[in-house]
């Protein structure tokens, strides 16, 4: 049975990474409007709702006294958790990109005042 509960988890792991994909794709091809972005939940929202259906499975897998099962849903979980993190977090920076540099030229620096009268 847990055989079974992974195999099934697998492609629907890769269809979730796929759609997430192509839909992080078409961002950038700029069909969305111009200006900032909203956050995306859409992603995140699955990611969660996959991470909280293999917690569930390895619980129950636990329950029901298949320790080896159980655990290895568990990792399976922990790895899914990550991954929704990573996305929630790329489509937090996607939304809310860091400010511009005051001098592009010199990124990072801060600039100094231009001294505009002629030295003696």
């Amino acid at each position: 049975m847990a055989l079974i509960l992974l195999l099934l988890e697998i492609p629907i792991a890769f269809l979730l990474i796929l759609t997430v994909g192509s839909g992080g794709w078409a961002r950038s091809n700029g069909s969305m409007n111009a200006g900032t972005p909203p956050t995306g939940w859409k992603p995140v929202l699955w990611f969660s709702g996959f991470t909280l259906a293999v917690l569930l499975v390895a619980v129950a897998l636990l329950r029901w006294a298949h320790p080896l099962a159980g655990t290895i849903q568990l990792l399976v979980a922990i790895a899914a958790l990550i991954i929704t993190i990573t996305v929630w977090r790329a489509e937090y920076e996607r939304a809310n990109p860091s400010p511009l540099p005051s001098c592009p030229s010199r990124a990072g620096v801060p600039c100094a005042q231009q001294n505009t009268a002629p030295s003696p």
